[in-house]
């Protein structure tokens, strides 16, 4: 805790309000960014509880820990009637998504139960809209790529979410702006071709890199996953997407994007 302790300090030592925390969670970097001018005790709790949240989420879904909820599930050691409100919840709409990408999106795409493609950005939307309703109406969650930002940053400012260039780890390929925005971005360029064709069951070659804008996290996450498994099909589908806004690098380096995407310099 000494490291969260050290970046708070910084932050107000700089004269601006907020908090700052990462911790490594659902085996990625999870950042946390409270704007709001609240307590120093206050913004530690909410911290604290945003952090607890999504541990429990990793201990319950996690597909690498042979006790996680889900792959007890999975081995059919757990009924669905005995399952938490959290694992129905997330089956019911692992197969609403099934439906609405054609079967791109496919939690059993690898052969056993897997919906990590849904479940980091449910569990960071339901973080950021926790704390909404907490009162800290100003806050960025960073789920190692997925973007859930409300209000405005510490400097007064509408949030930048920078997209990972998919051949250069220290660039981005654009920017965002926005003050209440969902942002999920899909790639092949960290884990190789981990995202199958679940009707073929091979990764589908064509995209480098999906993001896709909505209202809900869980659910643009989806969709980036969907788009991936789809390959250049994908960016036709992307296209036909309601309420949604997409970015999409593709194998041979091209950068397509919405025309109303809030891209900024």
């Amino acid at each position: 805790m000494a490291e969260v302790a050290e970046v708070a300090e910084v932050a107000a030592s700089r004269g601006r309000p907020g908090l700052r925390r990462v911790e490594q969670i659902m085996g990625t970097a999870i950042s946390l960014d409270l704007a709001d001018d609240l307590p120093a005790a206050t913004l530690h709790e909410l911290a604290e509880e945003t952090f607890r949240w999504l541990r429990a989420v990793d201990a319950r879904f996690s597909t690498y820990r042979e006790d996680s909820e889900v792959r007890r599930f999975d081995r059919g050691e757990l009924p669905l009637a005995g399952a938490s409100a959290e694992l129905r919840w997330v089956l019911e709409r692992c197969a609403d998504l099934w439906g609405a990408t054609d079967g791109f999106f496919d939690a059993y795409a690898t052969g056993r139960l897997d919906p990590s493609g849904y479940v980091k950005g449910w569990a960071a939307q339901v973080a950021s809209d926790r704390l909404r309703a907490a009162g800290a109406v100003n806050h960025c969650v960073n789920a190692g790529g997925d973007v859930r930002v409300r209000g405005h940053s510490a400097t007064g400012e509408p949030w930048r979410i920078g997209i990972r260039h998919p051949w250069d780890p220290a660039a981005t390929c654009l920017v965002l702006t926005g003050t209440d925005l969902a942002v999920a971005t899909s790639g092949v360029y960290e884990r190789g071709q981990h995202v199958l064709d679940p009707r073929r069951g091979t990764p589908a070659p064509g995209l480098r890199s999906v993001t896709v804008v909505g209202a809900d996290l869980g659910v643009a996450d989806a969709y980036a996953t969907a788009a991936v498994a789809m390959g250049r099909s994908g960016i036709g589908w992307l296209d036909r997407l309601p309420d949604h806004l997409h970015a999409v690098v593709t194998d041979d380096g091209r950068l397509l994007h919405s025309t109303r995407l809030p891209v900024t310099d």
